[in-house]
């Protein structure tokens, strides 16, 4: 398995840069992943091989599983998303994408050409924050399959 955790826009906060960087060093030593700034939702939609399909209106194929970030989306607990990926993990041999949209979320045509619509809670996050709380709970969902200590405490 592989993972991606993409976002649309440059990072313009150093301490949000610095996180970004120390949950992708961590998450790395469970599972291959790439932290990716993208200019905009379009070069979301061609990393997973979707472009075209989500602007002709055809339902999604591509080269990896897209998971938009959304406040709409599926609800986890830190354990249920663990399961999430465990499952994914299992059954699904193409890398799979996180997406964190741009300040004003993404449109209707990328969310019908995802896999997967999460959020990460009912409340409004700046989307630069949500990336890191997206990334603190992937390296939490593999510390909760390894059984590692790190969530025991919660």
């Amino acid at each position: 398995m592989k993972i991606k955790i993409a976002w649309v826009g440059k990072t313009k906060e150093p301490a949000i840069q610095a996180l970004t960087d120390e949950y992708l060093r961590r998450i790395a030593r469970y599972v291959p992943v790439e932290g990716l700034a993208l200019r905009d939702e379009d070069a979301v939609l061609q990393l997973c091989g979707r472009a075209a399909s989500a602007k002709a209106g055809r339902s999604p194929s591509g080269k990896s599983t897209l998971a938009l970030m959304d406040s709409h989306g599926q609800q986890f607990s830190s354990e249920e998303f663990a399961h999430f990926l465990e499952d994914y993990q299992d059954r699904n041999p193409l890398p799979l994408v996180f997406a964190v949209g741009p300040a004003d979320g993404f449109s209707d045509a990328a969310r019908g050409a995802a896999q997967h619509t999460i959020s990460l809670g009912r409340m409004t996050l700046a989307h630069e924050l949500a990336r890191v709380i997206l990334l603190e709970q992937v390296y939490r969902a593999f510390t909760i399959l390894k059984g590692h200590p790190y969530h025991a405490g919660h």
